[in-house]
């Protein structure tokens, strides 16, 4: 049996895999702020601000965390970095746990009004592709992943998705008798992180991430990373 983790207290929530971050507060399982800041473009970073408002406004500050849940991408290399930067030092510095979940999933589970049904979340890869993960929302509204039997997802493991041509993605919605929501979908919907609340359950039974190891999934090799290996010709790591 999986043991039941506590949700008491305050839990902060943020994501910022596109060019849009978001940060959520939970107070004992409940929604209680939010707010969402550009993240591309700016002339200074926004998302810790951001995180220090949304904790004011549910009448907290970061010494009151619990508990930290970021969104692990895949998307945007550097707003994942800063995402994943603000996640840890509070965590570290408040000596509590940091969870991760899908961004991905940040799509179906932030979304407002979402009837229940099969959806494709499709986030833009960039170069013509895109990531994808097919989630099933119960008429409850819990949402959980979905692999019908007898389809093949070949590279698809939850909860970090699938990079595949853009090309594919409408087939693939077509497969599954699902819609496509994202960013460039219709409905259209970003990761957000009050998505967590529908999540934070099966998020904090699957356990905290290491502080020292854990990084957001990328989803693809950084553009200076790419470039510095093509004019090197080696791996970067090596």
């Amino acid at each position: 049996m999986t043991p039941v983790v506590s949700t008491a207290g305050i839990t902060l929530a943020l994501d910022a895999s596109t060019y849009d971050g978001s940060v959520a507060v939970l107070r004992d399982g409940t929604l209680v702020a939010e707010r969402t800041v550009a993240m591309r473009g700016e002339t200074e970073e926004r998302l810790m601000p951001a995180v220090i408002d949304a904790l004011r406004d549910a009448g907290a500050s970061v010494a009151d965390v619990r508990r930290v849940v970021c969104g692990e991408g895949p998307g945007s290399f550097t707003s994942l970095r800063i995402a994943g930067a603000i996640a840890k030092g509070i965590a570290f510095g408040n000596d509590v746990p940091l969870y991760a979940v899908s961004s991905l999933a940040l799509v179906v589970a932030g979304a407002r009004d979402l009837a229940a049904g099969r959806y494709l979340a499709v986030l833009d890869a960039m170069r013509g592709e895109r990531y994808v993960l097919p989630l099933a929302v119960d008429v409850h509204g819990a949402i959980t992943p979905l692999a019908p039997d007898g389809l093949a997802l070949d590279g698809l493991q939850p909860p970090s998705g699938l990079r595949m041509p853009a090309g594919d993605v409408q087939p693939l919605v077509a497969t599954l008798a699902a819609r496509a929501i994202g960013p460039l979908e219709s409905p259209a919907a970003a990761p957000h992180a009050r998505g967590v609340l529908r999540l934070l359950d099966a998020v904090l039974a699957a356990g905290p991430v290491p502080l020292d190891g854990w990084e957001p999934i990328y989803g693809r090799l950084a553009e200076a990373q790419v470039k510095w290996e093509a004019a090197h010709g080696r791996p970067l790591a090596t």
